[in-house]
């Protein structure tokens, strides 16, 4: 799906399937609250499928991306292309969510997200709030350290390409290249 926004952000972390119900039309509320506009599917776990929900969603316009509720539609030659095409669509928005289920894994193994021992719920909320913040900024660290490195790779490049080879003094202009820097020394030719 083109230009597709995830919104993915921690919940009171109760796994009860009767809050389930109730927390995705706060979520999908606070989507439409933070972007002004609602999304066109909800990509979520299958436990948010249940027919309240989906009367909700289909209220609102937006669609479901799990498996359709009841028996699967006949296959017939005029509606062949068009199951297939389904099928394929949901198999492409269930790969979207793997990377969002493998980050709750890593927080839940990784940094003892299902190990949170506090007593009030607000400091359970600041815990789980404090991993993901540590989760995200280690991943914007990884994003500034390649973008740093192809900057300098570009300038590296940029003036080994328009350096001129006729005059003197760019002999004597060593580049000392190391793995996050690069530094132009002039030597005494």
């Amino acid at each position: 799906m083109e230009g597709l926004e995830a919104y993915v952000c921690p919940t009171n972390g109760s796994d009860c399937g009767s809050l389930r119900e109730h927390n995705l039309t706060l979520l999908v509320e606070a989507y439409k609250k933070r972007y002004g506009y609602y999304s066109e599917v909800v990509i979520a776990d299958t436990l948010y499928g249940s027919r309240d929900n989906r009367s909700y969603l289909e209220r609102k316009h937006i669609r479901f991306s799990g498996k359709p509720l009841g028996r699967p539609p006949k296959s017939t030659p005029e509606n062949k292309d068009e199951i297939k095409r389904l099928k394929a669509q949901r198999r492409q928005e269930y790969r979207e969510r793997i990377p969002i289920e493998g980050k709750f894994g890593q927080g839940k193994y990784g940094y003892r997200l299902n190990n949170i021992r506090a007593k009030r719920a607000d400091t359970s909320t600041a815990w789980i709030n404090s991993i993901f913040l540590v989760m995200n900024l280690l991943i914007l660290m990884r994003v500034y350290i390649c973008l740093r490195n192809l900057a300098a790779k570009i300038a590296f490049w940029v003036t080994k390409k328009s350096m001129p080879r006729e005059i003197p003094f760019a002999h004597a202009c060593q580049f000392i290249s190391s793995r996050n820097s690069y530094l132009a020394v002039l030597s005494d030719r």
